[in-house]
């Protein structure tokens, strides 16, 4: 929205409004998932070969009453971390989070970005990260690797393949000790 039109919507309608680069958009909560609702329909489609779409946008956030009956709430689910929830309920190898940026970068906007090739879950500062970019793929991807000692790897998606190998993107790893840089051996 237009800073006016962002201050008439907030006082119109109760909304709490944020600067979002040039422009204005409405904020609300977004919880952490906690359970993906349709896993036991996911896992058997996705034991018999077929690909699922899934959590898109984090999924429809919903709250259940005490009779049981569910109805939505006005919130975002994170797709980061609904992405990683469904992946360790479903027991995967990898999650892969893929993106348009082709790894994670030390000082992204600053004067020398580098690309991270590999880390281990306590190697990234995230305080460094942008709250509503890298840092809450981060976030799911070491959540991850912590709970499962799997890997998780940040990448492009036309890079999806060679992430698992390694050769592109970021993978965060229990095996990683340490930063390793994509520039460096």
């Amino acid at each position: 929205y237009s800073q006016s039109e962002a201050q008439r919507l907030s006082v119109q309608r109760g909304w709490s409004i944020v600067r979002d680069g040039s422009a204005w958009r409405r904020a609300v909560a977004s919880p952490r998932p906690l359970s993906v609702l349709e896993l036991s329909v996911i896992a058997l489609l996705a034991s018999r070969g077929v690909v699922v779409v899934c959590v898109g946008g984090g999924g429809i956030p919903v709250t259940r009453t005490d009779d049981g009956r569910l109805y939505g709430v006005e919130a975002v689910i994170d797709k980061d971390h609904a992405s990683a929830l469904l992946a360790r309920e479903l027991g995967a190898d990898w999650l892969l989070l893929l993106t348009d940026v082709d790894s994670v970068y030390l000082d992204w906007r600053g004067a020398r970005p580098r690309s991270v090739a590999a880390a281990g879950p306590s190697d990234l500062d995230l305080e460094k990260f942008e709250p509503g970019s890298m840092r809450p793929k981060l976030e799911a991807a070491i959540e991850f690797v912590r709970r499962t000692g799997r890997r998780a790897a940040i990448g492009r998606l036309d890079d999806a393949p060679a992430l698992l190998g390694g050769a592109a993107g970021t993978v965060i790893t229990q095996a990683q000790a340490g930063l390793r840089l994509r520039d460096q051996p």
